[in-house]
């Protein structure tokens, strides 16, 4: 049996799409709709309730849950430690392969411009790249032949952070923050999936950390670009400069704290989108695992416009 936390989320849903054998779904609430074949196993990871009983029968485990957004900085630890140390914990002794999905950002950035690697050391930059890496640690600590996954960038229908930005690229516009080009490598998310699942039945990937990626990296340009020619329009760039960055990143801070919801705006994101280059080398995962992202920035961005345009996201 294969447990799959985060399975509501946007990386999650597609993944318990794809599974293909009997799953289950750790979820908050049993009252939630799962694809045909998946039991619905409720339990809380930051408080550890129902994980000895989501686990029963389990021999895989692919811990996708996590928190991007966060209202304080102690929301990102309760949601990228507590719970992947409580998950770990209840895993630990009962012979289970478990996945967990971490992010580029627990790596950091690329100081000089070439790819990171997964044995280069950890410079994360934000609290939310902190707190993954951290995560990393506290499975570590209670599972060591661990699989360890670090997405950059993922794109694909149902995201909601990445759609941000192509829904202001589909009104004519895009904001750079000032310093020049960012680079990152970036993944559609169907291609993630394969590349979780792989991770998922390689037994000879206990204990290694791979970069899940597509080979070619691009700017935020070249994608804007990409975008505006799919979606038949044009969008320029507009230069944000770091001073005003910060204003409106705190600004967003505190509109998200009197409303209770977290955005993807933050002082914390502001300081990853300050760095050039999020690029990461995948050819770990292309070695041992046989994975390699096959969706081009082409292919992947139209599904997925086309999949926002359906679905009244973008207007046709």
């Amino acid at each position: 049996m294969l447990l799959v936390t985060g399975g509501t989320g946007f990386i999650g849903s597609h993944l318990l799409e794809r599974i293909g054998r009997p799953a289950r779904a750790l979820v908050r609430r049993r009252a939630v709709r799962l694809p045909e074949g998946i039991e619905a196993a409720p339990g809380d990871l930051v408080s550890g309730a129902g994980l000895e009983e989501a686990l029963d029968g389990v021999d895989t485990i692919i811990h996708l849950a996590g928190t991007t957004k966060a209202l304080r900085k102690g929301d990102y630890y309760d949601g990228n430690v507590r719970a992947a140390e409580n998950l770990a914990r209840a895993a630990a002794g009962r012979g289970i392969h478990f996945v967990h999905v971490s992010s580029l950002a627990a790596a950091g950035p690329s100081r000089d411009g070439a790819p990171v690697r997964e044995d280069d050391g950890e410079r994360p930059v934000s609290e939310y790249g902190r707190s993954k890496l951290e995560g990393e640690r506290a499975v570590r600590a209670r599972l060591p032949e661990a699989v360890i996954v670090r997405p950059p960038v993922v794109y694909g229908p149902r995201d909601t952070d990445v759609f941000q930005f192509l829904k202001s690229v589909s009104r004519g516009v895009w904001l750079e923050v000032a310093g020049g080009p960012r680079w990152f490598s970036s993944i559609y998310v169907e291609d993630l999936v394969e590349g979780l699942l792989a991770a998922a039945g390689a037994r000879q990937a206990a204990g290694r950390t791979y970069f899940l990626s597509h080979a070619k990296a691009c700017t935020w340009g070249e994608f804007a670009d990409t975008a505006a020619r799919l979606l038949g329009t044009r969008a320029r760039r507009a230069p944000l400069p770091a001073a005003a960055a910060w204003a409106a990143a705190y600004g967003a801070e505190m509109w998200a704290r009197a409303t209770g919801r977290p955005g993807i705006l933050s002082r914390d994101k502001i300081a990853e989108a300050r760095c050039r280059y999020w690029t990461c080398d995948a050819s770990r995962a292309a070695s041992e695992l046989g994975f390699q992202a096959r969706t081009s920035l082409d292919d992947g961005l139209a599904r997925t416009l086309a999949w926002y345009k359906e679905a009244g996201w973008l207007s046709r």
